[in-house]
């Protein structure tokens, strides 16, 4: 083949071939996505996903302790909000999550559930507290107070609504969380770390492990600097017991776990949310 001058053209080369970006699933801690510091990690769902070590569960801790103060500090108006922040994140990802293989009706319940429990951040207070009457010239106040760092364990399935309905309900009420996530999906939990990361959520307020919760959930609740322990995800009676035994150490509020099977499309009521506070009761003399 010749142009008008005679000259032959020349081929264009073929175009290369496009190497696809494997994504790298790695933990949540501090608000920053670091790698086991181990270096280990584990093929599930077609993918490597960070496997945590016992040394990643004390660092996460010490993420959490250190968000403790301003995140309960923060009014609860303005918790309410970053939770309904974290919902509009999570509805503007939804093809994501779907695409990663949880059901579309999944992904909606769970942005209804931080929806729900953005609702209930500036109301708890007036249902959980409030003046008590008592024999004397003194006014008699209780107020919910948040316990601390929360340890969770995570349950497998639903592995999105599951996580969201054990992690909600601890920060709203100005706890901070470390999470141990589902071990056999774990990428919902990972993908939703980057919607929080994403959110106005102060860093270290959750913080996400993957891996084997035999080999993590230990150190997590024998930890000294945790408040109380969620354990809604153990399924196996024998580590339920060790982990209890584990957290009376320091006297660790326990959330057994959740009787199987759990319908978590439910209702899911008070009790997540004022199992994680302490009440605070103040006296304070009248005027005369």
């Amino acid at each position: 083949m010749s142009d008008r001058s005679g000259a032959k053209a020349k081929a264009k080369p073929p175009a290369p071939q496009r190497v696809e970006v494997r994504k790298t699933y790695k933990l949540f801690i501090g608000g920053k996505f670091p790698r086991s510091e181990s270096g280990r990690s584990y093929p599930v769902q077609n993918a490597n996903v960070a496997l945590s070590s016992r040394k990643d569960v004390r660092d996460a801790v010490v993420a959490a302790r250190a968000a403790v103060k301003g995140w309960s500090g923060a009014t609860a108006y303005n918790r309410g909000q970053i939770l309904y922040r974290v919902a509009e994140m999570l509805e503007g990802r939804r093809e994501q999550f779907v695409a990663l293989g949880v059901p579309g009706d999944e992904v909606d319940a769970a942005t209804d559930r931080w929806v729900w429990y953005a609702g209930w951040s500036d109301k708890l207070p007036q249902v959980y507290g409030g003046a008590n009457p008592v024999a004397g010239p003194y006014f008699n106040l209780s107020a919910p107070e948040p316990t601390g760092v929360v340890g969770v364990v995570a349950p497998e399935r639903p592995a999105l609504l599951g996580l969201v309905s054990v992690i909600a309900p601890a920060i709203v009420t100005g706890n901070t969380v470390v999470v141990l996530a589902s071990p056999t999906e774990p990428l919902a939990a990972i993908t939703l770390a980057e919607v929080l990361a994403t959110s106005d959520l102060p860093g270290g307020v959750v913080n996400l492990l993957t891996g084997r919760v035999t080999e993590t959930a230990p150190p997590l609740a024998g930890h000294m600097d945790v408040n109380a322990l969620d354990l809604t995800g153990v399924t196996d009676a024998e580590l339920a017991k060790e982990l209890e035994v584990k957290a009376a150490e320091n006297l660790k509020r326990v959330l057994r776990p959740a009787p199987a099977p759990h319908d978590w499309t439910a209702d899911p009521g008070l009790t997540r949310m004022t199992s994680l506070l302490e009440t605070k009761t103040v006296w304070h003399p009248k005027g005369v």
